[in-house]
């Protein structure tokens, strides 16, 4: 059991028993949405939270403690659908509903409960808890959903949402799968998250500095991981042909291996991946490259360990001897002499 703490009262109030959360993005926007959907199950103790949300994210969602019941169908295209949709939470008797999604697709979901919608937070005006800050499109998603919890008079002690999958391990009994040793991983490693090189060079770091990278990370004794999606297949391939030391991992592991194998690393490094967000947020200390051009303090991933931003206006232009220096600075190399 996750012992809960009991936020202050709120305007939306604790004696809500019935709570919709929604939240549609993809996984990356998913996992941040949890640092908000933690303070919504805490300020509501004792109510039935149900979550709305798709696909991508059921099955993280149905193992996570915060909701009670998943419903995956949150983006219906045809119009049929979605007025049914409207109508099942019209039906629902939400006492509130969080949007933490924020979208039109939302708005127009509110509009659809008029005249008489339920308590809703989240960025509509008309909304019983609009959230309507001029600068928040301006701002990192965890310090907007920090924001529409305060709009709805919920106190989040101040300091930073920062995501956290920690329960991952708990609920799932670390189970082997979970483990390092289960990919053949002996000792330090250090997870390498580049992004394919479909990519334009201003927005991902080249394959030749990550196997530059793995194999100043080989020298000193500690192993490179690589992880990503079907697009990273190329590097992937490129990195540990180069590096024979290298554990290429692409496309191997499923999210909740994922998530064992980023709390159990000396480091994560990469771009501005999903799996960057995922390893933030079950605790590996991160480096992340960001491009200076596309506002990189709303892009910076958070996790309880910590992260460092390196920022370019071009990311390929990030030299390998910088990153390096990160790591030795951060004590990874350290770690795996006194192993």
């Amino acid at each position: 059991m996750i012992p809960w703490r009991k936020a202050n009262a709120s305007k939306v109030g604790e004696t809500a028993n019935r709570v919709l959360v929604i939240q549609l993005g993809g996984v990356g926007e998913f996992v941040q949405a949890l640092a908000a959907a933690r303070v919504i199950r805490e300020t509501h103790v004792g109510a039935r939270i149900n979550l709305l949300t798709t696909e991508t994210t059921k099955e993280l969602a149905e193992k996570c403690p915060y909701f009670d019941t998943i419903e995956a169908d949150g983006k219906p295209q045809e119009p049929q659908a979605i007025t049914k949709l409207i109508a099942r939470i019209r039906a629902a008797k939400y006492d509130v509903v969080y949007d933490l999604e924020g979208s039109s697709r939302t708005k127009n979901y509110f509009q659809g409960l008029r005249p008489w919608p339920p308590k809703w937070s989240g960025p509509i005006a008309g909304a019983s808890h609009a959230y309507l800050d001029a600068d928040r499109a301006h701002l990192n998603p965890l310090d907007r959903y920090a924001g529409q919890l305060a709009a709805a008079g919920i106190d989040t002690g101040g300091a930073p949402l920062t995501p956290d999958l920690s329960w991952v391990r708990t609920v799932m009994r670390d189970p082997p799968r979970l483990k390092p040793d289960y990919f053949g991983i002996r000792g330090s490693y250090v997870l390498l998250l580049p992004r394919g090189s479909d990519a334009e060079p201003s927005r991902r770091w080249p394959e030749e500095k990550y196997i530059d990278l793995a194999r100043r990370i080989a020298r000193r004794g500690v192993t490179p991981v690589i992880l990503g999606g079907p697009e990273e297949r190329p590097i992937g391939a490129a990195i540990a042909k180069a590096e024979p030391s290298a554990k290429n991992l692409v496309t191997r592991p499923d999210f909740f291996q994922c998530v064992g194998l980023a709390e159990r690393a000396s480091f994560a490094v990469g771009d501005d991946v999903e799996l960057m967000h995922v390893a933030a947020a079950s605790g590996a200390p991160c480096l992340v490259f960001l491009s200076s051009l596309n506002h990189p303090e709303r892009a910076a991933p958070r996790g309880p360990s910590g992260v460092v931003a390196l920022t370019a206006a071009v990311i390929a232009d990030l030299p390998v001897e910088q990153v390096d220096a990160q790591l030795r600075n951060c004590g990874v190399y350290r770690q795996a002499a006194t192993a």
